[in-house]
């Protein structure tokens, strides 16, 4: 076991994994050590400082769902472009589940737009679920504001992963775009651009967002796809 391994071990808590174990189909749950994330990101932030992060996050894979959790992090405190990119390119294909994808989040994207727009088509163009998933993501988080543009809603229109987790993050993420980018990104429905599946969930996502007013809420759902058997 390694030295970060032992210190993960100490702030463990059983209660905490049997609960988030439930959350994560897809991960191991003898991998997962039950770490609260508010924990997490304290350690990581020591580990930061003591300048020990490096060595870990060239070190891959990774036994325990944690130490992804926390190399996510990490990532996320990389300052510059480039080194951000290439961190995320070592990472991406390791990721095994949703919440190890969530958690990237780096403000050194926003750096960059146009370098970054390009490094996500190749990312939504990959086999890997879970780097499409951080694909979408990745739009949502950065493109939906100043630097939305509709070819933004066609990328993700395009995305035919028949992954669960790709399509769910599709729908988080356009109804996101119809809370922030209402006009633009409606046609997306109304024109049915996106599978029956994604459009319906969507529309569930939007209208359980806060977020969207009422009235357009009743708009939407009378767009929903009737006589589809969700899967």
């Amino acid at each position: 076991m390694t030295e970060i391994q032992k210190e993960l071990f100490l702030l463990k808590d059983e209660k905490y994994k049997d609960f988030h174990a439930s959350l994560m189909p897809t991960a191991d749950k003898n991998k997962i050590i039950g770490i609260r994330t508010p924990v997490l990101r304290k350690y990581a932030q020591e580990l930061y400082k003591q300048k020990r992060w490096e060595e870990f996050i060239n070190t891959l894979p990774h036994e325990y769902y944690e130490e992804n959790n926390l190399h996510g992090i990490l990532i996320c405190k990389i300052k510059d472009f480039d080194r951000c990119i290439n961190a995320l390119d070592n990472f991406l294909p390791f990721i095994d589940n949703w919440a190890s994808c969530d958690i990237l989040s780096p403000k050194a994207l926003r750096q960059n737009p146009v370098e970054l727009l390009t490094k996500i088509r190749q990312w939504l163009n990959s086999d890997h679920a879970y780097t499409v998933r951080y694909g979408v993501k990745c739009l949502m988080d950065n493109f939906l504001g100043e630097n939305f543009t509709d070819e933004v809603l066609q990328m993700v229109c395009s995305v035919t992963h028949d992954d669960y987790y790709v399509k769910m993050v599709q729908a988080w993420f356009f109804a996101t775009a119809l809370a922030k980018q209402y006009d633009s990104t409606l046609p997306c429905l109304t024109q049915k651009k996106l599978s029956p599946w994604v459009h319906n969930k969507t529309i569930q996502k939007a209208v359980e967002s806060y977020r969207i007013s009422n009235e357009t809420k009743e708009e939407l759902k009378k767009l929903k796809i009737k006589q589809y058997l969700p899967l």
